[in-house]
């Protein structure tokens, strides 16, 4: 287990995990119109997509994460009054990752804020295979396709071990009225796919 360096494009936020592995967390690439979305209205789909529109994530306790320097560039959008908390270094526009609200224990973070010099496949292990692949831009291989099934089984128990063991504190990115630290901008997602 190591800890995971976290730097935006231009190193102006910085951040850290604590010691992490494959184990704690699950790494997966996701596809969903959403993902895509967001990377588009950061105009970063070249750096965050890969070529079948997937973005490569790893979820770990939000708890875990904590960010060092440059916390007043962070900023939020979400596609819908009620959608996924999506934060970015406003600086430059790296993703950073996905939560849920303040009580959700995880954060999807995103492979361009990890700080890949630092960071190899054996810290995190292999994405656990493309997911939501209905919304690819170009069809997934089989052999690249992760098992819905267990994914979603993993994920939903790893959230509710979290959830019990009180891993959705502290948190850099709700404050301890439970309130975003910023106030989230909510996208019209179907114009952002015109």
């Amino acid at each position: 287990m190591s800890e995971v360096n976290l730097k935006c494009a231009c190193g102006t936020v910085k951040g850290k995990t604590l010691a992490v592995s494959s184990r704690i967390g699950t790494r997966i690439t996701c596809c969903c119109d959403d993902c895509q979305v967001f990377a588009q209205f950061l105009g970063q789909e070249g750096k965050v997509l890969d070529q079948y529109g997937g973005t490569d994530i790893f979820q770990i306790p939000v708890s875990f994460l904590t960010i060092t320097e440059g916390k007043s560039e962070i900023a939020c959008v979400r596609l819908s009054p009620k959608g996924m908390h999506r934060w970015y270094a406003k600086c430059c526009n790296t993703p950073i990752g996905n939560t849920f609200g303040a009580g959700g224990p995880f954060i999807g973070v995103i492979h361009s804020f990890m700080d890949k010099s630092e960071m190899s496949e054996v810290d995190l292990g292999k994405s656990r295979g493309h997911i939501l692949t209905k919304f690819a831009k170009t069809p997934v291989p089989e052999n690249l396709k992760g098992s819905s099934l267990s994914i979603n089984f993993r994920v939903v128990a790893k959230i509710l071990s979290w959830k019990l063991k009180g891993l959705n504190k502290p948190s850099e990115f709700f404050n301890n009225n439970a309130e975003p630290i910023c106030e989230p901008q909510i996208l019209d997602k179907k114009a952002q796919n015109s």
